[in-house]
């Protein structure tokens, strides 16, 4: 009797599984295909990126040899280079965009340019999207290159937070803000600053060196 029941319950079982297969076969094939194109989707987006990245680095590296194959490159050079790292920048992948428009202020510095250069960092410092350790960069040069006659105002607002504890810009960002010191009359204060980074072990050597200078012009 236990035989025949077990045999009733299979056939049961099977009929179930027959119903439901007629009943939602094409949903789970319909699925079946989804995760397979799901998986094709995504090797395809990887080898999309991967060809943007690789194409975006080519570029970069062909810009940079415009600027660097010779230390006397002519004006026409710097401005190709400067071309092609603002091609770069509109629309290369995130951190190669970032890096471009880095390195087309830096040339547009050198060229006197400021205004570009200018231009150039504020919109890094301000991008969300960006490296937070290349936008803390960008504020950085941002304010050094206007030290001598920007606002004050807006220049510390700018460097004081990258004198923040772990901030990788700490010790360059507390010259900058001595040194705004110094313009502004405050030299006590600049004093103290400059003899706390030349003590500074955890700073880099020019920013210690320099602090040492400044302070034996400044009489200690």
């Amino acid at each position: 009797m236990v035989d025949i029941f077990d045999e009733v319950d299979e056939d049961l079982r099977a009929e179930r599984a027959k119903n439901l297969l007629i009943r939602y076969g094409g949903v789970i094939v319909a699925g079946c295909i989804a995760v397979v194109a799901a998986a094709g989707g995504w090797q395809a987006w990887n080898w999309w990126q991967a060809k943007q990245d690789a194409a975006a680095a080519a570029a970069f590296v062909g810009a940079m040899n415009r600027t660097e194959a010779s230390p006397l490159a002519g004006a026409g050079d710097q401005s190709a280079a400067i071309a092609a790292f603002e091609a770069l920048s509109a629309g290369a992948p995130d951190g190669y965009r970032t890096l471009a428009r880095l390195r087309a202020a830096a040339l547009k510095a050198q060229q006197g340019d400021l205004p570009g250069a200018l231009a150039l960092w504020d919109q890094v410092a301000g991008d969300s999207s960006a490296d937070p350790l290349l936008r803390d960069l960008a504020s950085l040069l941002w304010a050094e290159r206007q030290l001598d006659k920007g606002d004050p105002a807006l220049l510390e607002a700018r460097l004081k937070p990258l004198i923040l504890p772990g901030n990788a810009w700490r010790p360059m960002a507390r010259e900058q803000l001595a040194l705004l010191d110094l313009r502004q009359g405050r030299d006590d204060v600049a004093k103290t600053a400059f003899r706390a980074l030349a003590e500074d072990v955890t700073a880099p050597a020019g920013v210690r060196g320099r602090s040492t200078a400044i302070l034996g012009r400044l009489g200690g």
